[in-house]
């Protein structure tokens, strides 16, 4: 597998349009500290990490609407890539559909959204774009 973190993100993409409840996935330090952002900011219903090591498996319970059964996430993509990395500064820090999507970021403070790096004023990687 070259890019993992596509991985992920195609998983959860998949198994919210076939209507899945749970998806699982092989995990990682960086794909758990992804799903930890999507629960703290309502993306996901739960998460169950397998084993603290990282070739355990995450548990992913999506969520969806009661009334009209559509998901939570409406767009899931992935900006920054192996084959042509993006890296942004903490002035030139993206704003995902002006301010209501979430941004995440890999900086040397850890994988944090976009709102936490413009209040430590810091930059890193865009890996990804959700809202």
């Amino acid at each position: 597998m070259t890019d993992p973190i596509a991985d992920y993100l195609t998983r959860l993409r998949n198994a919210q349009k076939s209507g899945h409840r749970v998806v699982e996935i092989p995990s990682s330090g960086v794909k758990r500290e992804m799903t930890k952002i999507l629960f703290d900011k309502g993306y996901i219903l739960n998460y169950k990490l397998e084993s603290d090591t990282p070739g355990g498996n995450i548990k992913v319970a999506l969520k969806y609407d009661r009334e009209t059964k559509v998901g939570a996430i409406k767009n899931l993509t992935r900006v920054s890539r192996p084959g042509l990395r993006k890296y942004v500064g903490a002035g030139e820090l993206p704003r995902v559909l002006n301010g209501l999507g979430i941004a995440i970021l890999s900086t040397s403070k850890g994988v944090i959204t976009d709102k936490e790096a413009r209040q430590l004023n810091v930059g890193g990687e865009y890996i990804c774009s959700i809202y």
